[in-house]
């Protein structure tokens, strides 16, 4: 049982590099031709390994067994050429381009398909296959994420702070009225004082 830990992730086998697979390509299709198919076993051990299919192994199987029909037939026919039947000559060369058609085609075909399938490679320093969140951080992040504080949009600093508008000069016809209106209660007080004083005698 496994408490509120990551449960336990099955390690994934990394997808070469293209330079790399081309390079195993180029290698096992190169040693089942110069062999003249006797080796065609390594590549299709390969990608019985690579793939994991059953069909695969079975193939793999197959291969082994008409490559060693194949030696087997080698073996019983005479060195000299000339004393090789026209018939022998035929069956061992139709044997051996057909097992290295059948095993380069298919060969070939299945990793490139498998390959395929994976996807493109990582990119180097990033994990292959990222890991999903967890329950328990999922749980305790959402109120967490409740909590902050609303975040204002912020005001640029580099650009040129707008100036307040400048007040307009007051007219020079206000500063007439002010005068006036000084004038009337300055005159106004006078007729003030003179009618108390004439009350007074």
């Amino acid at each position: 049982m496994h408490g509120y830990g990551p449960m336990p992730q099955q390690p994934t086998t990394p997808r070469p590099s293209p330079a790399t697979l081309t390079t195993v390509r180029v290698v096992l299709v190169a040693l089942t031709v110069l062999s003249c198919g006797l080796l065609g076993w390594a590549a299709m051990l390969r990608l019985a390994i690579v793939t994991r299919k059953p069909r695969d192994w079975f193939l793999l199987v197959v291969v082994i067994a008409l490559n060693i029909g194949l030696f087997a037939f080698i073996m019983a026919t005479p060195d000299d050429p000339d004393e090789m039947s026209d018939a022998a000559a035929l069956i061992m060369m139709l044997w051996i381009l057909g097992l290295l058609a059948g095993v380069i085609t298919y060969y070939l075909y299945a990793e490139i398909r498998h390959y395929n399938a994976l996807g493109a490679p990582a990119p180097y320093g990033a994990p292959a296959h990222p890991a999903p969140p967890l329950p328990y951080q999922q749980q305790h992040l959402a109120p967490h994420q409740q909590h902050q504080p609303q975040q204002y949009p912020q005001p640029n600093p580099y650009t040129a702070p707008t100036p307040p508008p400048t007040p307009k000069p007051a007219p020079q016809r206000l500063d007439q009225v002010r005068a006036e209106l000084d004038e009337l209660s300055d005159y106004l007080r006078k007729e003030n004082r003179d009618s108390r004083d004439g009350e007074g005698r």
